[in-house]
């Protein structure tokens, strides 16, 4: 039976008869402030920061902003169904979890706590490569819970080969690929406090607890853990890469491939043609490129250039339901939630994790009733009208 999201605002409703009020705000768009308040600044910057003087970030919420959404009227609504296809798994939403390192800057409980949060509302959660949590570890944690796994594609093959062999023994089905973060982007807010988690042994766990990686270093990484960082950010990223590379991908990884950061309908039909099952239409939620299209201007021409040759998920400045609704009717299958997540593990571990993605999928399902809709399918670029900026 379909699960009614959109239950969540009568249980709040009526736990509010008792007294209680939620403990984080139902709007997401209010967590990064709320963050803001309570977390350090060096966290929270590494979180909210964007390249250069954060135009594409702004771009990102405004090409959402730009489209609204047009209901239709006397459609029978009442039961609704979510249930999406991605990627062969059978997923009660057009929702995951996106890939975000470092969590552990965020709140002790890090990775573990937004995957269980996933896996509790069925929800599949993408673990990132920059984790602060082996990817082992974290996997044990959601059990049957739908995990998959994002790889910054670095210079070393071994390292490779071994992250995707393990991510396979762990039960990750998907294998996503960052082709935007060869190198980091200029962020002001993370130079201004001089803050990179990494050189800390942050977000390294993936690779610290790896047996290629190990096998580069003169010492075990406890006896010199300086070196270790020294060596993982001299493989982390690999500004050389270029297409016939992904060969070296599909020949070590047999399931699912699909290419993060694709913005430009030839990258998308590139990829179609190298036999990868799916791409992300995404700018890194503005942080790697300043000055960079919108995600959301992105996606209507990508889908149209390859949407019935694989899958386009979409990324970027999506905070709330609506948002969904809107990525979904410029073509996306399914949608990855970022930033609000991360707030909402910062605020309250994985019951804040577990609040927004309880908010964002009840605010989509009641609109796409509101809307004339009894599940994703049938939402297309008709539903949308553009407002000039």
């Amino acid at each position: 039976m379909a699960q009614h999201w959109a239950d969540f605002q009568y249980d709040i409703y009526l736990n509010g008869t008792t007294g209680a009020v939620p403990r984080l705000p139902t709007d997401p768009t209010r967590l990064e402030e709320l963050a803001e308040h309570r977390l350090g600044p060096g966290p929270t910057g590494y979180v909210a920061g964007s390249a250069g003087d954060g135009s594409t970030a702004r771009a990102n919420r405004a090409a959402l902003a730009r489209r609204r959404i047009v209901p239709r009227m006397l459609r029978d609504v009442h039961e609704r169904d979510l249930t999406t296809e991605v990627l062969g798994r059978t997923v009660p939403a057009p929702l995951a979890l996106a890939p975000v390192g470092v969590l552990s800057i965020m709140h002790p409980d890090a990775e573990t706590a937004a995957a269980l949060a996933a896996a509790a509302h069925g929800v599949p959660y993408i673990l990132s490569s920059a984790s602060s949590t082996p990817m082992e570890q974290v996997a044990e944690a959601m059990g049957d819970g739908e995990r998959w796994f994002q790889l910054y594609w670095g210079k070393d093959r071994e390292v490779t080969r071994s992250f995707l062999t393990r991510a396979r023994a762990a039960g990750y089905t998907a294998l996503f690929v960052t082709l935007d973060t060869p190198i980091l982007g200029w962020r002001p807010r993370d130079l201004d406090q001089a803050y990179l988690p990494f050189l800390h042994g942050v977000g390294t766990a993936n690779y610290f607890t790896d047996p290629a990686f190990q096998a580069g270093l003169a010492k075990p990484v406890h006896e010199d853990p300086n070196a270790a960082v020294l060596h993982f950010l001299g493989l982390f990223g690999d500004p050389g890469h270029t297409w016939p590379d992904l060969a070296f991908l599909r020949e070590h990884w047999d399931g699912p491939i699909v290419l993060k950061g694709v913005l430009h309908p030839d990258d998308a039909r590139l990829a179609a043609d190298a036999g990868v099952d799916g791409v992300v239409v995404s700018n890194h939620g503005g942080r790697q490129v300043a000055g960079a299209v919108a995600a959301a201007d992105a996606l209507p021409g990508v889908a149209d250039a390859v949407g019935d040759r694989l899958t386009v998920l979409f990324d970027s400045g999506v905070r709330t339901g609506d948002d969904v609704f809107k990525a979904l009717a410029l073509g996306a299958r399914a949608v990855l939630l970022g930033r609000p997540y991360v707030y909402g593990l910062g605020l309250d571990g994985q019951a804040g994790v577990e609040h927004v993605v309880r908010c964002v999928l009840a605010e989509l399902d009641l609109t796409l009733a509101l809307a004339g809709h009894t599940g994703p399918a049938t939402v297309t670029s008709a539903d949308l009208v553009e407002h000039p900026a």
